[in-house]
C-alpha cells in the first residue's frame, strides 16, 4: 500500500473528492483506500475528472475528481492497493 495524494476539498451535493496526487499514478480500475481521523474504507476507482474532462490516468501534481462510496474530509490520506 503506498500513499499516492490526500483529499484537498469534498463536494458533499454530488459525492466527489478532489485528489491531489503527490506521488506515482493513479489509473481508472485502481484500488485505493482512503483514511483519515474518522475515514477508512476502500473502493475501485470508476472513473476520474480533471476540470471536467474525464481521464484514464492521473500523474503526481494532478487534481483529479473522483466520486467516493462514502464521505471523506479534507486532509485524508489517499493509498493505492496492489
Amino acid at each position: 500500500m503506498e500513499e499516492i495524494g490526500y483529499v484537498e476539498h469534498y463536494f458533499s451535493r454530488i459525492g466527489v473528492a478532489a485528489i491531489k496526487i503527490t506521488d506515482g499514478t493513479l489509473r481508472v480500475g485502481d484500488k485505493i483506500r482512503i483514511v483519515g481521523a474518522t475515514t477508512n474504507f476502500e473502493q475501485i476507482v470508476e472513473s476520474m475528472e480533471v476540470n471536467r474532462e474525464k481521464i484514464e490516468e492521473a500523474k503526481e501534481g494532478d487534481e483529479v475528481g473522483i466520486k467516493v462510496v462514502e464521505r471523506v474530509r479534507e486532509g485524508d490520506r489517499v493509498y493505492k492497493l496492489e
